[in-house]
């Protein structure tokens, strides 16, 4: 990883990468219970999960979304030019389960001048796979980055 950290003139539509994986646990799910105050019998109650049409426990949607969040950070590293301007959408379409390993492929969509000179505004969906290649997360994440040749 890089020093060099890039402006809003150096993010290119389509360019794109993708984060190493992550396998989600049982631990992952409890403690994300406890930290959210999300106790849904969904996560947490084995036997209400094998009572349901799924049958088993299923990590939390906001679980799956800090963890891409996590694993875009460890891939792609601090940059001090690009902070969170807001989302513009956020999808849970598959299910991850205790087990799953999950990765996160961004990729650079729009960019366009921010109100202020010296500010872009960059939008970049991050789509989160299972191992099996499943959409189990979809993010459209608007970034505000700092420009290397501002005009006044």
């Amino acid at each position: 990883m890089s020093n060099e950290y890039k402006f809003f003139e150096d993010f290119k539509i389509e360019e794109s990468y993708m984060t190493a994986g992550r396998t989600i646990t049982e631990t992952d799910i409890v403690m994300h219970a406890m930290h959210s105050g999300d106790f849904m019998p969904h996560h947490i109650d084995e036997e209400f999960a094998k009572s349901q049409p799924i049958k088993h426990r299923i990590a939390h949607g906001n679980l799956t979304f800090v963890f891409s969040t996590g694993l875009i950070f460890q891939t792609a590293g601090m940059n001090p030019n690009v902070m969170n301007y807001g989302y513009g959408k956020i999808r849970y379409p598959g299910i991850v389960y205790i087990g799953d390993t999950i990765k996160t492929e961004v990729k650079v969509v729009d960019k366009k001048d921010a109100k202020q000179p010296t500010h872009g505004v960059l939008t970049q969906t991050e789509t989160t796979t299972n191992q099996r290649g499943e959409t189990v997360c979809y993010v459209e994440h608007m970034l505000y980055v700092t420009k290397r040749n501002p005009k006044a």
